[in-house]
């Protein structure tokens, strides 16, 4: 399988990122590993790095509608999700809904999340996967891992998984899924992927070959992309 790229990070969009990286980094124990002005960046146990973008016009989801959707969401890891669930909520978060092992939450920028139980995790949680909302599922999953060079780790009716260099990525399946429009703040992309690549003009042709679209961003460094469902993508040397 050829490999284009590797996910360097998943970055959520917010008007306050020092209250976001902070509230993560206090509910999750992962380490604030830079901060600029407009860029922070935590980082798991095991080297899965989140990062949080400045979007002073964001707009926050509306969880389970699709008239704001989520578009992204991270799944965390930890044994005892009752009580980190009953922490994140005095650390700024909103309970949204019980799961039979997990918990359904809104982080301060409105960025749904679940904090699902493992046993023997903790007191760091772990970063199970970072969940994409899409219209065809397994296309998606396969899309990415194709440019990735990850495995499909399982296909279902509602989604599929994909996994390797130590990344696992879901994609959920929605039946009426709304796609971002970006850069237009009406129709947010809430989140996004870098992938780091070693060559900008080979990965660009290798992800517009497997159904990307170039979007009228970029720099001498990184390149701007849509994938086949809509969300915004980077390509970063």
């Amino acid at each position: 399988m050829t490999v284009t790229g590797h996910v360097e990070m998943v970055a959520l969009d917010a008007p306050d990122i020092e209250k976001l990286a902070s509230f993560y980094a206090e509910l999750t124990g992962w380490q604030i590993v830079r901060k600029e002005p407009d860029w922070i960046v935590v980082r798991t146990p095991d080297g899965q790095d989140v990062a949080f973008q400045l979007a002073p016009d964001h707009v926050a989801p509306q969880w389970p509608g699709q008239d704001h959707p989520q578009q992204f969401h991270l799944d965390l890891l930890i044994d005892g999700y009752e009580a980190a669930a009953e922490r994140a909520v005095q650390l700024g978060a909103t309970r949204l809904a019980d799961g039979a092992t997990w918990v359904t939450l809104a982080d301060p920028a409105g960025h749904p999340f679940d904090l699902c139980q493992r046993d023997g995790v903790g007191p760091v949680m772990g970063l199970f996967a970072t969940t994409i909302d899409a219209p065809d599922a397994k296309a998606l999953a396969r899309f990415y891992a194709d440019l990735l060079g990850m495995e499909v780790g399982y296909e279902g009716p509602e989604g599929a998984l994909i996994t390797g260099d130590g990344w696992s990525v879901m994609f959920q399946q929605i039946s009426d899924y709304s796609a971002p429009r970006w850069p237009d703040p009406r129709y947010p992309q809430q989140a996004h992927l870098d992938i780091a690549v070693a060559d900008l003009d080979a990965g660009e042709a290798r992800a517009l070959e497997l159904g990307a679209t170039r979007l009228a961003a970029g720099g001498e460094t990184f390149r701007v992309f849509a994938d086949p469902a809509g969300h915004p993508f980077c390509l970063t040397t």
